[in-house]
């Protein structure tokens, strides 16, 4: 009943801080919300979040990474890495989607536990493997995030619309430079996760993880191009969120798409 009650709490959260970034980008007049508020009350529930997830995640049998549970451990990764660069960073509009798909995996979470430990003797190779994997996730899920609002903004400025919510939004420039540093960080990450694979994947066909290295592969090459293209010859705007959205694509069936075949249809 706690357990059910704090996820309620966090879920409330998130949406409250998620409404109020919705009001600093939406309305016109009357009480716009103060921006610290907004991150406030979205760290208020990434706390509870962290309670919830300390419950039901960790325990001395290991870490349970049923795919429910790994899905809210993810969302968590998310919000945490988005609040803390909304510090000082101008990325705190990004809530707006990803802080309702934080409170939504959180009610899943709640609503549809399954176990699948990672027993805690599992090696260390194989927990900096996880531990990378899901931040290099993580963030470059925030980039794809990135990438729609991107999007919009670039529609509205090319329709000669720059009224309305991409009023409150940073200068293209300085999306396009938050989008591409996002995904520094994220390629980073994904080939250090893709490398530290390497220590414990001893038998790839009888772990059932060719297709997910495969697709992560794939994300990586895309992703890499990406960065190459625009080192090298300037890629930027449609080109850029095109690339970025695709890669996020072929990641989550890597990452989520693999784990659910294996989990509800393979039962593995």
């Amino acid at each position: 009943m706690t357990h059910t009650l704090l996820a309620y709490i966090a879920t409330a959260s998130y949406m409250a801080a998620a409404v109020l970034i919705g009001m600093r980008l939406f309305r016109k007049e009357g009480w716009i919300p103060d921006r610290a508020l907004a991150i406030s009350v979205a760290f208020v529930g990434l706390a509870i979040h962290s309670w919830v997830l300390w419950d039901s995640i960790f325990s001395s049998a290991g870490i349970n990474l049923g795919f429910y549970h790994a899905l809210a451990l993810t969302s968590w990764t998310i919000i945490a890495l988005l609040l803390v660069s909304s510090l000082n960073k101008p990325v705190d509009n990004l809530g707006l989607i990803l802080l309702p798909a934080a409170a939504l995996s959180l009610i899943l979470e709640t609503h549809f536990a399954e176990v699948g430990f990672m027993r805690a003797s599992a090696s260390w190779p194989l927990k900096i493997h996880v531990l990378l994997s899901m931040l290099a996730y993580s963030l470059l899920t925030l980039a794809a995030v990135q990438a729609i609002l991107l999007s919009v903004q670039d529609h509205h400025l090319r329709h000669r619309q720059p009224g309305g919510f991409v009023r409150t939004l940073p200068p293209l420039q300085t999306m396009e430079s938050l989008l591409f540093e996002m995904i520094s960080a994220g390629f980073v990450l994904l080939t250090l996760a893709l490398l530290s694979g390497l220590a414990f994947l001893e038998n790839m066909f009888a772990q059932h993880l060719v297709h997910k290295t495969v697709l992560s592969v794939l994300a990586w090459l895309v992703f890499g191009g990406l960065l190459i293209g625009r080192f090298r010859k300037g890629w930027r705007g449609r080109t850029a969120i095109t690339w970025t959205l695709g890669g996020f694509v072929i990641l989550i069936l890597a990452y989520f798409g693999s784990k659910a075949v294996l989990q509800f249809v393979l039962h593995r």
